[in-house]
C-alpha cells in the first residue's frame, strides 16, 4: 500500500515540479523511477531496489506476468488519446513540409537509425528497426513545455507542434507494426506464414477499432449512453476492445485503439472535446505511475550496457546527422529560411509514447528470448532522456544562435469574437499586425475564419491558450467580451504571458456608471462598455482615419469623438508606421505631427 500510494505521490509531484519548471513531465518521472529502482541498488543496505515493480519471491508490486498487462493498457489508452488528436483535415492544412515530416522524415529516422543501431550495436535487423520505429516520435508533451517560452515565428512554432501532434499516433503505429511483425511465431523470418500472421494482426486489429468506433459513435449521436456515464463507458469499451482484439490476433490491442480513437477523432460529435479532457486527466496519472514504475524496472546490469562509446556515437548520429537530413529534405522549397531549419533540426525530443511503448515491447521479447531485446528499453531511455535535456537546456540559446528567436513580441491576442473584435482584427490585419481570435461561440470564430482572421474555438478556463506555443509573438492582449467578469479574469490569468507589452479590457457597465475604473487595464475610453461598442459597430462598422496636425488637433479630436455617441477612438499610428493600441489613460502616449488617429463609428467632420 506505502508503495503504490508513494508512486502516485511522487507520479504528481514530478507533474507538479515540470510545470513549474517548464520542464517535460518525462525527464523527472525516469529520474525519479532511476533513482527508487537500479540506482537505489547502490544506496540500501542489502543491495535491493526500493522499488520492486515484479514480485521477486520476497517483495514486489507486481506478481507474474501483471506489470506487463497493466503497462500495455496504459499504453493503450494513451495511444487512444492520441488517436483522438489526429484530425485528417488537420494534416491537409498544415502544409506540405508538416506532411513531409511525418512521411519522408521519419522515413528517414526509420532507416536511419536502424542502420545505425544495427552496425554500432550489433543487433538483429529487427530489433534495429524496432529501436529505430520507437524513436520516430517526439510528442507534444516534450515539445511544448520547451517551446512555451521561446519566441519563436509562428511558422516554426507550427512546424514543431503540428509534427509533435501527428507523428504521435503515426509514429506508434509504425512501432506496433513492426513489434506485430518481428513478434509471430515463425522463427522471425519473413517467411509466408509470418506475412500471413501479419496480415492477420493488421486486418482484426484495424477492424475492430474501426468498428468500435462507429459503435461507440453512432451510440452517442442517438443518445443511448446518458452523459454522466459518457466518460467511464468510453474508457470501458477502449479497455475491452484492446483485450478483445487481442484474443482474436495475438498483439493487435495497440492497434485497434489507437484506429479507434483516429476514425472517432474524426466524426463530428460535441461530445468529443469532453471525452478527451477526461482521457487527458486519466493519462496523466497513468503516465505519473507507468514511467516510474518502468525506469524502476530496470536494472543497473540493463544500464551498464549503455556505458560503451557506442552509445554516444549512436546519439550523436541519430541527433545530429538523421535528424537534420530529415528536416532539411522535408522542407526543401518550403521558404523556410536556412536558420529556421536548422533551429526545427536542432529541436526534436523523443517523448512518452516512444518510452512507453519501448518498455512494454523491449519487456515482452525479453520473456519471449529474442536476442537483442534486451537492448530496446535502455536505448531508448537513453535517447528520450537525451533528447529531453538537449533541448530543455539548449533550445532557448540555440534559437538566439540561429536569429530565430523573437526580441520583441508585437502580436496582439482578442479574447471575444464578436462583430466589433472582427472589425478591428480584420483592420489590424491589412495594416500587416498579427492578430489572433479567441472565442467559445463557434459561429461567432466561423464568421472570423470567412474573413481570412486566425481564430481558435476555446475557452479561456482551461489551459488550450497557455499550452500554445504559437501564440509565442503575442504582447498585446486585448479582453474584449460581454462578460465584466471573464475580461477581469483574462487580464489576471493571461497578462502576464500575452500582455508584455500592454493587457487591456473593457470597462464594465458598473465601472462606467460608477466612475470605479482602472485607467491603466481600460481599453479606449472609461466611459464605452461592450453594449456601447456593439451599438455603434452595427450602426456604424467602419474605421476612420484622420492624420493628425499637432498635439492640439489630436485633443480637439478626442472631445469630438466623446462627444459623438456613436464614435470611440481605437488606435494611432505614428510616423513609423506602427499603430498604437489607445487606452483610457491617452497622456500615455506621444502625439506628433502626421500621426493617424483611428477611431469606429460615425465619421466626424
Amino acid at each position: 500500500m506505502l508503495e503504490l500510494a508513494g508512486i502516485i505521490v511522487l507520479g504528481i509531484v514530478a507533474q507538479w515540479f515540470a510545470w513549474r519548471l517548464k520542464l517535460p513531465a518525462i525527464l523527472p518521472l525516469i529520474l525519479i523511477g532511476l533513482f527508487v529502482g537500479p540506482i537505489s541498488t547502490l544506496i540500501s543496505h542489502d543491495g535491493t531496489k526500493w522499488l520492486e515493480p515484479v514480485w521477486n519471491g520476497n517483495k514486489g508490486l507486481f506478481p507474474g506476468e501483471l506489470l506487463y498487462n497493466f503497462v500495455s493498457l496504459a499504453i493503450g489508452i494513451i495511444l487512444f488519446e492520441g488517436g483522438l488528436t489526429l484530425k485528417k483535415e488537420e494534416i491537409l492544412n498544415v502544409g506540405p513540409s508538416i506532411v513531409k515530416l511525418i512521411t519522408l522524415g521519419a522515413l528517414v529516422t526509420f532507416f536511419g537509425a536502424g542502420i545505425s543501431a544495427h552496425y554500432i550495436f550489433n543487433l538483429s535487423w529487427e530489433i534495429s528497426f524496432l529501436f529505430s520505429a520507437l524513436i520516430i516520435v517526439t510528442g507534444p508533451t516534450v515539445i511544448t513545455p520547451i517551446l512555451r517560452n521561446i519566441p519563436l515565428k509562428k511558422d516554426i512554432s507550427a512546424v514543431l507542434k503540428w509534427e509533435s501532434i501527428l507523428i504521435d499516433p503515426i509514429g506508434a503505429l509504425v512501432a506496433v507494426l513492426v513489434f506485430e511483425f518481428i513478434s509471430i511465431e515463425s522463427g522471425y523470418s519473413f517467411t509466408k506464414e509470418a506475412l500471413i500472421e501479419f496480415f492477420k494482426v493488421v486486418t482484426v486489429g484495424a477492424s475492430i477499432g474501426f468498428i468500435a468506433a462507429l459503435t461507440l459513435y453512432y451510440s452517442i449521436k442517438r443518445t443511448y449512453i446518458p452523459h454522466y456515464l459518457l466518460n467511464v463507458i468510453t474508457l470501458a469499451i477502449v479497455l475491452g476492445i484492446f483485450v478483445l482484439s487481442d484474443f482474436f490476433a495475438h498483439e493487435s490491442g495497440l492497434l485497434s485503439v489507437v484506429v479507434m480513437g483516429m476514425v472517432l477523432g474524426n466524426k463530428k460529435i460535441k461530445e468529443l472535446k469532453e471525452i478527451l479532457y477526461f482521457k487527458e486527466s486519466i493519462s496523466i496519472l497513468l503516465i505519473s505511475i507507468l514511467f516510474i514504475l518502468l525506469a524502476a524496472h530496470i536494472n543497473i546490469s540493463d544500464m551498464m550496457l549503455l556505458f560503451r562509446w557506442e552509445t554516444l556515437l549512436l546519439f550523436l548520429i541519430i541527433v545530429f546527422i538523421i535528424r537534420p537530413i530529415g528536416v532539411f529534405l522535408s522542407t526543401a522549397n518550403s521558404g523556410l529560411k536556412f536558420n529556421e531549419k536548422l533551429f526545427i533540426s536542432w529541436v526534436g525530443p523523443r517523448g512518452i509514447v516512444a518510452a512507453g511503448i519501448a518498455s512494454l515491447f523491449g519487456l515482452k521479447l525479453v520473456l519471449k528470448g529474442v536476442s537483442g531485446a534486451e537492448y530496446i528499453t535502455p536505448l531508448v531511455f537513453m535517447i528520450v532522456l537525451g533528447t529531453v535535456v538537449l533541448n530543455a537546456t539548449t533550445a532557448r540559446l540555440f534559437a538566439k544562435i540561429a536569429g530565430v528567436f523573437f526580441k520583441s513580441s508585437d502580436g496582439i491576442l482578442i479574447i471575444g469574437a464578436s462583430s466589433f473584435s472582427r472589425l478591428i482584427a480584420s483592420y489590424l490585419k491589412n495594416n500587416n499586425r498579427r492578430v489572433v481570435l479567441i472565442d467559445s461561440n463557434a459561429k461567432s470564430i466561423e464568421k472570423a475564419k470567412d474573413l481570412g482572421l486566425e481564430a481558435i474555438e476555446g475557452n479561456i478556463y482551461s489551459d488550450e491558450l497557455t499550452e500554445n506555443i504559437e501564440l509565442n509573438d503575442v504582447g498585446f492582449l486585448l479582453s474584449l467580451t460581454a462578460s465584466a467578469t471573464i475580461n477581469k479574469y483574462a487580464i489576471e490569468k493571461f497578462g502576464p504571458i500575452f500582455g508584455e507589452h500592454g493587457a487591456f479590457r473593457l470597462v464594465s457597465t458598473d465601472e462606467m456608471l460608477t466612475g470605479d475604473h482602472k485607467p491603466k487595464e481600460n481599453l479606449f475610453t472609461h466611459k464605452d462598455d461592450y453594449i456601447n461598442l456593439s451599438e455603434v459597430v452595427r450602426d456604424y462598422p467602419i474605421i476612420n482615419e484622420v492624420i493628425i496636425d499637432s498635439k492640439q488637433h489630436y485633443k480637439s479630436l478626442l472631445n469630438s469623438i466623446n462627444f459623438e455617441s456613436h464614435a470611440i477612438p481605437v488606435f494611432l499610428k505614428d510616423n513609423s508606421g506602427v499603430i498604437h493600441i489607445i487606452s483610457a489613460l491617452t497622456d500615455a502616449i506621444k502625439i506628433e505631427k502626421g500621426n493617424t488617429l483611428m477611431y469606429v463609428g460615425k465619421t466626424i467632420t
